[in-house]
Formats: structure tokens, C-alpha cells, sequence
């Protein structure tokens, strides 16, 4: 693999860390602010509003920047709201602060799937997609966990410093590793829309919302669970959200080849898997071994429909791939925060703290469907590729692989 993937792999884990540790500093940051646990959690809906509104709005904008500079510049923008974070001197501003690092979100998810499927041959596109995306998932393992603690011991403000380095690490990164890869003359914003409007995009983004919000039902009340009804102490939760990390990350190494291999089948099978796996979860929270073991599944499932997501809005976009790859990320976000909705109403309307359960099971099984119609309504091969078949195109691929 390209070292190039490395740089986009490190800029991942970044991202990922900013992304779930406020979860585990609310605490902290509303004791600092003089605010509750319930206000602050607006910070996380922030940061997600701020994927939301950034995928698709600066990807058009960056439609005529070269990939690379788009890049560098989504990682500053990020850097930037790390920095403003931990400076914010009220929580006014440090909701700024999150709403500005979220921005880049998607938008380097989307030009960064592109550009790691350009890196590579025909036929391990996926798996240069699914090496990206394991920097998010170690993110979970170790950078999530680590800079809890590093939080809980200095104070949050140094979390958010200790991720603008990490910004700046990745920008260092990117700029030596990945080469000079121009945009194509002919991806317009124009284009980019007119390729978010094909029905098969539509259709793929339609099912991130609904087959992910499944995961994140579960996940947002998964601390809650463990120690509610499985009977773990709070001390454990790092450790069952490690395994959790644990699983998104064997799953994320799974789908590359699946992917590659049979588009799909392979998210077909995840997302019955997750259905089942969320059914199942039912019984086993019950049981500690069985709950962890569940947790490992939960998070190999849920993740393994991500990659064969992500390659199913860039192939169906054809030429004009950048824009809807972004847009997957805002579906993502739209998932993170209705699941979690749907199953905070199951838990307020007292159908217990494992009804997220079933009400993720239910959003799997809508989410299938819609994949099933959507390939059912398919005409054209999932093999199409995601590089444009311009001169232009084929050139900036020849000589990546020169470099």
C-alpha cells in the first residue's frame, strides 16, 4: 500500500478522536463551565451539525482545488477548531469551536476516499478506502480512551491541544506523503450536483441513514447499559468502548477485500448481520461475558457497512465522485443523530435501557431494504470505476504510481 494511505490514515485517527471524546468530557467540561451535563452535551450535537452542513457546502466550494491543497486546507480548518476549542474561554465559543473543527469532516472523508482509491490499482480500491478509514477506528482503541484520561488529569482544554498537534502532525504528513493529484477539468460543481442527484446515490445515501442509525441507537446508551442492566462498574466503560473500537477496526479490515470482491453482497451481509447481532444483543447484555463478546460483533458489523457504502456513492457518481463521497459522511451524522434519538424515545417512553436494541434491529432491516430495492432497481455493474477516464484522469494515475 502506498505510504500516502499512512498520512490519510493518521488525519483519520485525528478526526476520530475529536469526534467521541467530548462524550467521555462532558463531565469535566460542565463542572469548568459552571453548566450541566445536559447542556454540554449540545457540544456533541455540534460538532455533528458542523459535519452536516460542511460535507456537501465546502466540498462545492473546493470543486476547482487540487485534491492534495483541499486536503491540507480541510486539515488546517480542523486544526483551527481543536485550537479554538481549547482557548474557548465560555461555552458559547467553545460550541464554535466544535462546530468550526466539525466542518472539514466530511469534506476530507469525501476527497480523501477519492483520493485513496486513485492511489491504488483497480480491484483494491475498497481496501485503500477501508486502510483510511482504520485510523477512525483505531481512534476508538487508543486515541478516544487516552485522551479521556489525558482530560480527566490536566484538564479538557489540553485534550483539544494535544489533537491540534496531531492536526498539524497530519498536515506534515500529508503534505510530504501524498503526490500532487489535479483535479479533473471537467468536475464542476455543476457536475458534482448533477452526480449527487443520480438515483442509485440517492438511494446509497438513504441507506447510511437509516442501516447506521441501527449502530448509534446502541452505542449512545451502550456506558448506560453496561453498568444499568449488565452490571459493570462506570471504571469499565474505557475497556467495553476499547472493545467496541475493537470490533470496528477488524471489521474495517474485513470489508476492504469483501468489498473489492462483491460490492453488494458484502453490504447486504452486514447489515443483516447487524440486524441479528442487535437482536441478540438483547439477551446477551444480560450476561457479562456474552455482552462483551456481543460488543466486539456489534462493532465488527456496524463498521463493515461503511466501506461498501462509501464505494457504492463514488462508483455510482461516476466522474464526479468527490461530492456525493462527502455527502456519505453527512447520511453518517444524520444516522448518529436520529439513532440516538430513536432510542433515547424508546428508553423515555420506559420500554427499558435495552429497548435501543430493537429499535436499532428495526432501522437495519429498513436500512437492507432499501439496499436490496436500490439493487433490485440497478441496471448498471458495480465494477464501474471510481477514477475518471479522461486523459487527464489516467495520467495523474500513472504517475501517483510513478511516485
Amino acid at each position: 500500500m502506498p505510504l500516502a494511505l499512512l498520512a490519510l490514515a493518521i488525519s483519520a485517527f485525528g478526526i476520530g478522536t475529536t469526534e467521541f471524546v467530548m462524550m467521555g468530557l462532558l463531565p469535566n467540561v460542565a463542572n469548568d463551565l459552571g453548566t450541566s451535563v445536559p447542556t454540554a452535551g449540545y457540544l456533541v450535537s455540534a460538532y455533528a451539525l458542523g459535519v452536516v452542513i460542511g460535507a456537501p457546502l465546502l466540498t462545492a466550494l473546493g470543486s476547482r482545488i487540487p485534491r492534495k491543497r483541499m486536503l491540507l486546507l480541510m486539515m488546517a480548518v480542523f486544526t483551527a477548531g481543536n485550537l479554538a476549542s481549547a482557548l474557548a474561554p465560555n461555552f458559547g465559543l467553545l460550541i464554535a469551536g466544535r462546530l468550526l473543527a466539525g466542518l472539514p469532516h466530511g469534506a476530507f472523508f469525501g476527497v480523501g476516499a477519492v483520493v485513496a482509491a486513485r492511489l491504488v490499482k483497480e480491484g483494491r480500491q475498497a481496501r485503500a478506502v477501508a486502510t483510511m478509514f482504520l485510523g477512525l477506528t483505531v481512534a476508538n482503541i487508543v486515541g478516544v480512551p487516552a485522551a479521556t484520561l489525558l482530560g480527566q488529569h490536566l484538564g479538557w482544554r489540553a485534550t483539544f491541544l494535544v489533537v491540534a498537534a496531531i492536526g498539524l502532525l497530519a498536515m506534515a504528513s500529508l503534505a510530504k506523503l501524498v503526490p500532487h493529484m489535479p483535479r479533473d477539468e471537467q468536475n464542476g460543481v455543476k457536475q458534482e450536483i448533477r452526480a449527487l442527484g443520480n438515483r442509485q446515490v440517492l438511494l446509497g445515501l438513504l441507506t447510511a441513514v437509516f442501516g447506521f442509525a441501527g449502530v448509534f441507537a446502541v452505542y449512545s446508551y451502550l456506558a448506560s447499559m453496561m453498568t444499568k442492566v449488565t452490571g459493570f462498574t462506570e471504571s469499565t466503560v474505557p475497556v467495553v468502548l476499547a472493545l467496541f473500537g475493537i470490533g470496528m477496526t477488524l471489521g474495517a479490515l474485513a470489508a476492504g477485500p469483501l468489498t473489492d470482491r462483491a460490492l453488494r453482497p458484502t453490504l447486504y451481509g452486514s447489515l443483516g448481520a447487524l440486524a441479528v447481532t442487535l437482536v441478540v444483543f438483547d439477551f446477551t447484555v444480560h450476561v457479562k461475558w456474552a455482552a462483551l463478546a456481543t460488543v466486539v460483533v456489534l462493532g465488527a458489523v456496524g463498521f463493515m457497512t461503511t466501506t461498501p457504502l462509501q464505494m457504492l456513492v463514488m462508483r455510482k457518481a461516476e466522474h464526479a465522485p468527490t461530492l456525493a463521497s462527502a455527502s456519505n459522511h453527512s447520511a453518517f451524522n444524520l444516522a448518529n443523530a436520529g439513532g440516538a434519538w430513536l432510542g433515547g424515545v424508546a428508553i423515555a417512553a420506559h420500554w427499558g435501557w435495552t429497548s435501543p436494541t430493537l429499535v436499532g434491529a428495526v432501522l437495519a432491516v429498513v436500512g437492507l431494504a432499501i439496499a436490496i430495492t436500490a439493487g433490485l432497481m440497478d441496471r448498471t455493474p458495480t465494477h464501474s470505476r471510481i477514477v475518471a477516464t479522461s486523459e487527464a484522469g489516467a495520467t495523474a494515475q500513472e504517475r501517483t504510481h510513478a511516485g
